[in-house]
């Protein structure tokens, strides 16, 4: 039976969308600024003269800073809290932006992209840091739910906004653009975003024991040592975690990548198939926000799951994607059906999951973990697929980039059900000693 949650006050609900939307937004912010390179990745090779397999060291600079970022940001969020980081992380990436908007070199579009990635990874451990204590268990899955779609949103603002950008005034303008936008993005976070409800004069939330979720025994203080940061860091269900997480990064950052080029490479316009590419990312936001649902209302917080039963949903989406032929529209709306199988397990695993499994004051800690095993999905899948897109028969090589996709997502599968079966059985010993 689902307990009854008491109403909030008015100053608490005030603040709470105050925290939940400024959060909200910072996350867009981040992706404006990290993302927008991809859909100006032909554009840029084409008037810089590189070879568009060129382009994916420059981004692979940041995938592999991002996953060094996220260790560094866990510890530092952790210690300082998750505004610090928010404020420091994307005032960075907006320099960083500004800087790709200018350059012709190769050599410094790849040394700020490696500290863009630094400054990016920030983004989610200190959003998710940020509302991990606003929120009570038995409303997490819902309201994050409807929360992680913030990444999804922000695919769809840089690859729209970006993409009219890119069309009417060229690459330079598109990474200005976003500039722009995410400095308003900045000044939201300073004016708004707050640490947790003691931080503006309110009581803190007191928590109902969770029955899946708290398998990790740590320390809820503010600030912990180092040596209790590592006993965290170092446990295996979290790694376990990671493991599944790489799974789901690498296909969400080869379709973030890869997709629109591979849309252009079969016969759309460049802005159409940056519009056409939304496709995955719109039905991710009713995948994650049905996702949220679901967890609370009929998997009673067992995310462990929940994901599971997305990524067999996957593996089917990639075998339409496969079997959909060579037409760029079909294509646009199989890789739908993976969108919103894939977002909900991208959603979860860093955000519900993250908040759960160790406490609300390790979520920032825990997230930047997960989130740093996981990243390295990315950086592997940007220089796999680039040196399977070096081929004359660019065909050939989407074709070799879906079967390798459709393997990626068999393994998530495999690592899911390994959390499914773990969380079952601590379910059972819950039960046994209550």
């Amino acid at each position: 039976m689902a307990i009854e949650l008491k109403p909030l006050g008015p100053e608490y609900r005030a603040w709470r969308w105050k925290i939940l939307t400024s959060t909200y937004v910072a996350y867009i912010g981040y992706y404006m600024t990290r993302k927008i390179f991809t859909i100006c990745k032909t554009s840029i090779a084409n008037d810089l003269g590189w070879e568009l397999g060129d382009t994916a060291y420059i981004y692979a600079s940041l995938l592999l800073a991002y996953v060094v970022g996220q260790f560094l940001n866990s510890y530092i969020g952790r210690k300082w809290g998750p505004r610090v980081i928010l404020l420091w992380g994307l005032g960075i990436t907006i320099v960083c932006n500004t800087i790709f908007g200018i350059t012709n070199s190769y050599a410094t579009f790849i040394l700020f992209m490696f500290i863009n990635g630094l400054a990016q990874a920030s983004g989610w451990p200190g959003c998710i840091g940020g509302i991990s204590k606003w929120l009570r268990s038995q409303e997490r899955g819902s309201i994050m739910g409807i929360w992680t779609t913030n990444h999804i949103i922000g695919n769809i603002a840089y690859k729209s906004i970006g993409g009219v950008l890119l069309a009417s005034f060229g690459w330079r303008w598109a990474f200005f653009g976003m500039t722009v936008l995410t400095l308003l993005v900045w000044a939201l976070i300073l004016l708004w975003q707050r640490d947790r409800p003691e931080d503006v004069g309110l009581q803190s939330l007191e928590d109902q024991d969770e029955d899946y979720g708290m398998a990790i025994k740590a320390s809820q203080e503010d600030h912990i040592s180092f040596s209790e940061y590592l006993r965290v860091a170092f446990n295996p269900l979290i790694f376990i975690m990671g493991v599944a997480y790489f799974s789901v990064k690498f296909l969400r950052y080869a379709l973030d990548s890869w997709l629109p080029s591979f849309l252009n490479i079969q016969g759309l316009p460049v802005d159409q198939a940056s519009y056409y590419s939304m496709s995955f990312d719109i039905a991710g936001v009713f995948g994650t926000i049905f996702a949220g649902y679901v967890l609370d209302r009929w998997f009673r917080g067992n995310w462990a799951g929940l994901c599971f039963v997305c990524a067999i949903g996957t593996v089917l989406g990639y075998l339409a994607v496969i079997y959909a032929g060579i037409n760029p529209i079909m294509i646009a709306i199989c890789f739908g059906l993976v969108g919103f199988m894939l977002y909900g397990p991208d959603s979860i695993l860093t955000g519900a999951a993250a908040v759960a499994v160790a406490g609300k004051a390790n979520a920032v800690a825990v997230t930047g973990i997960i989130n740093g095993i996981g990243s390295v999905g990315p950086i592997i899948q940007e220089l796999v697929i680039g040196k399977l897109m070096r081929s004359d028969n660019l065909q050939m090589g989407i074709t070799k980039s879906n079967y390798l996709a459709l393997f990626i997502s068999i393994a998530m599968t495999l690592s899911t059900a390994y959390l499914a079966w773990y969380f079952y059985r601590v379910h059972l010993n819950n039960n046994k000693t209550s």
